[in-house]
């Protein structure tokens, strides 16, 4: 996105102002010349190629004869004798083959290099073949004025492939800025851009005869269009003309908001276009420069005009400078990061405080924060996108190993309670929680899945998205690859026409969308102002390569995995790593995939490669976006990214290019790590620095890099593994049995001081009603340490209460509210204390009626009520009396938010239909078949959709021997139901126990 700007002060400064001097001395341009060296290679190359195209079938044709047979074969050329004459013509005919591939060769690269399309098409099977062809066609032409332009990788003829020696030429060998875009005037200036680089030397013999003074004698560049997937960019540009890649600078200060040919302005220094035209500083040297137009002849009339049109757009034409070209294109000029004001040096935003520009609703406001971070994770703190997938996906983890061990206890339920974590675990769950930003995930998936929706609904395909940025104040933009037209409402067109902007007050108006996810390949790299940037990986037209030390691309390495496997908006996909130290399988075992090396990788990616490129020809589509969205959309094209963190050699970089260079249309993205900047086959390059920032200079990208250390990533793995039952040692569950972490003493002694009741309405008994203003807050920061024995963080609990923010000042004076409130114990101790991790805590003699429930079934299950079966019946009759409905019945709209993260919505129907059965299965045990019916009965109330419940209901019911009471409960069972059906299991018991209950149910009907 871009950045805030003021005008431009070189474009503002009046003529007169000491200001540097900008390019009013006339330079020389060096031309390369031809050597005799490469008249040589040509002549040779030519005689090759005369010799292997035209002499190898004129002497076929002339000693052996044509291949084609004079007549159709009978059947009894099968009966024939095999003798040295066939295997002389199937010989023949090999080498008829051959010479057509190699000259098929010869055509495709011969009609690449005329015409300027840059990386030519393979053919089929050629390999070596068409390399050849491809070497001597560049040798052949190496001799021509506009030979360096032609075809990529020309200057590096008779070097070898791993070579890092760069060319001369705009277009070859270059890294397509994020943001540069291929326009449709490219193709017409290929023509102009050769006859450019034809002129350069008679400008620089004109350069001492006096050019024009109107123009200052200034050079240009005009910006090459995309050679294969790559793009020119202004830092190659100055790297190559200026000598050092930084002063790209100098090259935007000269430009900025001066009108260009198609009509646009230059606003950032990624943001050019081909056909543009630039204006360069004074020591600018190279081939490609255009001098005067007036001392160019051999410019077309159509160059010569745009040049000296930009050319009169300078300072004096100008005026204002940038503040009025800004003026002028009003409109396309509205970014992001100009909608608000730009942070202040006062109230820095500090990588302990979570970036408000990701629509981050769980961050606090910088000031007063950077202090009490209390030693939580500050990478997940500020990477919301990431800690909201995770938590999202540690809950979901957490429900369904809770449902597995329900299903399969025997004699009562054991894994119920998740292990409480400790040490870096507790820590980085705390930071989850804190910086989770679930409301924004939402929002994305919604925009992104509605924009799919509405474009499928105008029959219009989905545009390439390189990138999406998430401001500050929750607007979404998406940066398109290519213009495409106008977007759907409620989107509207950005800061130019490669931009798409969704406004967070119409994000929020967008419905659920039937649709598959257009972009699951988005991923959050980082930050840059206070905008947070997720690049599409499955659209990078190439290998992304990611620089720096070891331990500093492991943890981006880390976050860019963890995210993609947990992320809310997208619906299927494989991740495939490769070279990572810790296995991150147990965060998305449906999703990641580990391989050992690179072999493995290759072979695999391959194979993939050449599916879905079949998958693609026989479904009709050009690109995965287009099976996505309309009537193809079933098939969901699910994206495959390859995460490489050790660094390839440079023959298998080449590989890996060579099959990433269809991979963005197939859907395939790769990430790739490297100890240096020169990965062979890099299309975009970035950079991790020690200091956390993620640098892509060609792309204009300085990030405050998002990443997850290792040390956090093993909590987080952690988090993960202990909420599987069955992932002990062997396979066995870690706990053995279903311990609370809170254990009330229920015996008469045991009455607590303050008792909440939790299971139903809210009540408190024990402490006075707080002030009429404060006491919902009060209500709920007791509630969330309630259901929180181990302790809650400060930080935990003033993002629950204020999900938008605030400030430390207004969260410890409600801790010291909260704190009198609740009052101290007859001894003096403080009912609400702080632990020696800085955690908020109660005393245990302040209660709930969840933890009474939850001490009540554990000592009837697996404490006093084992021995005794008199102690088990009373004990499950008081647990089963204190449910009085769902958890917080009545809590207000719009609190208690953060139940969203908790499982323990989850935890009380399951506790209460173990106590159902529990209590059912006492009382069949002396064939009290209506008492356990009243039992199931009151735990279906709180826990209607537990199978485990009807099951034992209509075995219950099925005791007492009355048919029409079974019956009916089998009718009222198949209503509840509904259009999904009975399910497989209770259809099963049904057919034991009332084998003709189709019979009923279809009279009832």
């Amino acid at each position: 996105m871009p950045r805030r700007r003021t005008s431009s002060s070189s474009s503002s400064t009046a003529p007169s102002a000491p200001s540097a001097p900008r390019n009013r001395t006339p330079q020389p341009v060096r031309v390369r010349r031809r050597s005799f060296g490469d008249f040589v290679k040509a002549f040779l190359a030519f005689v090759v190629l005369l010799v292997l195209v035209a002499g190898v079938p004129v002497a076929l044709a002339s000693q052996i004869g044509w291949p084609f047979p004079d007549g159709a074969p009978g059947l009894d050329w099968l009966q024939r004798e095999i003798t040295v004459h066939t295997f002389l013509s199937i010989l023949t005919v090999v080498v008829w083959l051959a010479w057509a591939q190699f000259t098929a060769c010869v055509l495709v690269e011969v009609k690449a290099a005329v015409s300027g399309v840059g990386v030519p098409g393979r053919v089929p099977g050629s390999g070596p073949s068409q390399l050849l062809a491809r070497q001597l066609v560049a040798a052949l032409l190496l001799v021509g004025a506009t030979a360096a332009s032609l075809t990529p990788g020309l200057s590096q003829l008779g070097q070898s492939l791993e070579g890092n020696q760069k060319p001369s030429v705009a277009a070859a060998q270059q890294t397509p800025g994020l943001f540069a875009q291929q326009q449709e005037q490219a193709a017409a200036t290929a023509g102009a851009l050769a006859e450019q680089a034809g002129q350069a030397g008679q400008a620089a013999a004109r350069a001492d005869g006096g050019a024009s003074a109107a123009h200052g004698d200034t050079k240009y560049y005009r910006i090459q269009p995309p050679e294969g997937r790559h793009h020119d960019s202004l830092w190659e540009v100055a790297e190559r003309h200026l000598g050092d890649g930084r002063r790209y600078k100098e090259i935007f200060e000269l430009n900025k908001d001066r009108v260009q040919p198609d009509g646009s302005r230059l606003s950032e220094a990624s943001l050019i276009r081909p056909g543009w035209i630039m204006e360069m500083p004074g020591d600018a040297r190279g081939g490609e420069l255009v001098e005067m137009p007036d001392a160019a002849p051999n410019v077309s009339e159509q160059v010569q005009q745009q040049i000296s049109d930009y050319a009169r757009s300078g300072d004096h034409a100008q005026g204002g400078g940038a503040q009025g070209g800004a003026q002028g294109g009003g409109d396309a000029q509205v970014s992001l990061p100009e909608q608000r004001p730009a942070p202040t040096p006062a109230n820095p935003v500090t990588p302990a405080t979570p970036v408000p520009g990701a629509g981050q609703e769980h961050a606090t406001p910088a000031a007063g924060q950077a202090e009490d971070s209390f030693g939580l994770p500050e990478a997940l703190l500020a990477a919301p996108l990431l800690a909201a997938g995770l938590l999202g996906a540690l809950g979901r983890r957490r429900r369904q190993a809770m449902w597995q061990s329900a299903l399969g206890a025997v004699g009562g339920r054991r894994g119920m309670e998740p292990p409480t974590p400790t040490g870096d675990a507790h820590d980085v769950q705390d930071a989850l929680l804190v910086g989770a930003d679930p409301e924004g995930v939402r929002l994305l998936d919604r925009s992104l899945r509605g924009l799919a929706a509405s474009l499928a609904a105008e029959s219009h395909p989905l545009p390439v998205v390189y990138a999406a940025w998430m401001s500050g104040n929750g607007d979404l933009h998406l940066q398109l690859a290519q213009p495409a037209g106008k977007p759907p409402a409620p989107w509207q067109q950005g800061q130019d026409q490669t931009f798409w902007m969704l406004a967070r007050s119409d994000a929020e108006g967008y419905e659920e969308a039937e649709t598959a996810a257009p972009y699951p390949g988005l991923v959050s790299l980082g930050t840059m102002d206070d905008s947070r940037l997720l690049l599409n990986l499955e659209a990078v037209p190439g290998i992304v390569s990611l620089s720096g030390t070891e331990t500093d691309r492991a943890a981006v390495f880390a976050s860019v995995a963890a995210e993609l496997a947990t992320n809310g908006w997208s619906d299927r996909m494989t991740i495939t790593l490769v070279g990572f130290g810790d296995d991150l399988t147990p965060l998305a075992p449906n999703r990641i995939r580990h391989l050992d090396g690179f072999e493995d990788l290759l072979e695999t990616m391959a194979a993939e490669t050449r599916q879905r490129r079949g998958a693609l020809g026989a479904a009709g589509h050009d690109s995965v976006l287009t099976g996505r969205t309309g009537p193809a959309q079933h098939t969901r094209w699910a994206p495959h990214l390859v995460l490489l963190a050790a660094q390839p050699s440079d023959e298998e970089a080449l590989q890996l290019a060579e099959l990433a260079a269809d991979a963005g249309r197939l859907g395939i993205g790769y990430l790739v790590g490297t100890g240096g900047n020169d990965l062979p086959g890099a299309a975009w390059e970035m950079e991790i620095t020690g200091e956390g920032r993620l640098l892509a200079p060609l792309l204009g990208l300085e990030l405050e890099a998002q990443s997850l250390p290792v040390a956090q990533q093993r909590a987080v793995v952690e988090l993960f593994t202990d909420a599987d039952p069955g992932s002990g040692p062997e396979g066995g569950p870690r706990r053995a049995a279903n311990t609370p972490p809170f254990l009330v003493d229920i015996s008469e002694q045991g009455r607590p001081a303050v008792y909440a009741r939790l299971v139903g309405s809210y009540e408190i008994i024990g402490l006075d009603a707080p002030d009429g203003e404060r006491s919902a807050l009060l209500h709920e920061a007791l509630a969330l340490l309630l259901l929180h024995r181990e302790g809650v963080h400060p930080r935990v609990l003033s993002s629950a209460l204020w999900p938008r923010g605030v400030t430390a000042d207004v969260r410890d004076a409600l801790l010291e509210r909260l704190r009198a409130w609740l009052g101290t114990d007859p001894d003096g101790t403080p009912r609400l204390a702080t632990d020696a991790s800085g955690r908020l805590t109660l005393a245990r003699s302040v209660v709930s009626d969840l933890d009474v429930l939850r001490s009540l079934y554990y000592e009837a299950t697996q404490g006093r009520g084992v021995d005794s079966r008199q102690v088990r019946g009373r004990l499950l009759t008081d647990a089963l009396v204190l449910v009085r409905g769902p958890l917080l019945a009545d809590r207000p709209e719009g609190r208690y938010r953060w139940l969203t993260h908790e499982i323990v919505d989850a935890q009380l129907p399951l506790l209460v239909a173990d106590t159902g059965l529990a209590l059912s299965e006492f009382h069949l045990e002396r064939n009290r078949a209506e008492k356990a019916i009243e039992a199931l009965n009151a735990a279906l109330r709180t826990a209607p959709a537990d199978e485990r419940l009807w099951h034992e209901l209509l075995r219950a019911t099925h005791t007492t021997g009355d048919p029409d009471r079974l019956r009916a409960l089998a009718a009222d069972l198949v209503d509840r139901s509904g259009a999904r059906g009975v399910p497989p299991r209770t259809e099963a018991l049904l057919d034991e126990l009332l084998p003709t209950w189709r019979e009923g149910v279809a009279a009832a009907g």
